[in-house]
């Protein structure tokens, strides 16, 4: 049974790894289908871009959030006036995990774009579909099992996230504190390797289930 502390600590997992999805899902989308098309100008920019976060630290990809978003960051002190703050609450630790996660979203959601069958785009071109009704009749509902897939892909890899969210989000207990944040904390304590490892399984097991989701989505796409 898990206790109190550890219901809380899967709460703010949850919430933060779901909140990271839905943020990054329509900019995942967008960037995955442009990234899908065969050329247009920029593609190599965007495509650089995307995949930004995989190759900078987490740490750093935290940090310049925090100088962005942060009270005093450019940002943040608009924000701020409007009463929206980021830095070190529960809605900072989700767009950290949403940036972090966003290139494996894009990764999994174009590789959908990209097996759809380019006769029915020429169909419906011929059919005088424009852009957006070809992309909402066709390319859409085509990717939906793939997006999904990448979706249960993303959560997954969202609940792992640590580096970026401790930096900008803080380790807050029971306001950012999520599983990996809470196995760092009761690792600085002494003997706290037992409560590590409780979080630890369970955070295998969470991952082993979101990766076991996905491939079962994937699997339903490629029968479609």
């Amino acid at each position: 049974m898990l206790s109190g502390e550890e219901l809380q600590i899967l709460t703010t997992s949850f919430w933060v790894a779901a909140n990271a999805v839905l943020w990054s899902l329509p900019f995942a989308i967008a960037a995955a289908f442009a990234l899908s098309r065969p050329r247009f100008p920029g593609k190599l920019a965007l495509d650089a871009i995307t995949h930004l976060p995989i190759i900078l630290p987490p740490v750093l990809v935290g940090f310049v959030l925090l100088m962005l978003l942060g009270r005093r960051g450019p940002v943040g002190a608009l924000l701020a006036g409007a009463g929206i703050q980021f830095a070190f609450t529960a809605k900072g630790a989700a767009l950290a995990t949403a940036v972090m996660i966003f290139p494996v979203f894009v990764r999994s959601i174009r590789l959908s774009f990209e097996a759809t069958d380019r006769g029915l785009f020429e169909a419906a071109s011929v059919l005088r579909a424009g852009p957006w009704d070809r992309f909402l009749s066709v390319a859409l509902p085509l990717a939906g099992p793939g997006i999904l897939a990448g979706m249960v892909m993303a959560f997954a890899t969202a609940l792992g996230e640590f580096g970026a969210v401790i930096t900008f989000a803080a380790n807050i207990p029971g306001k950012t504190q999520t599983l990996p944040l809470a196995i760092y904390a009761v690792l600085q304590q002494p003997g706290g390797e037992a409560e590590a490892g409780r979080l630890a399984m369970l955070s295998f097991l969470l991952a082993l289930l979101g990766l076991a989701a996905a491939a079962l989505l994937q699997r339903w796409a490629v029968r479609e």
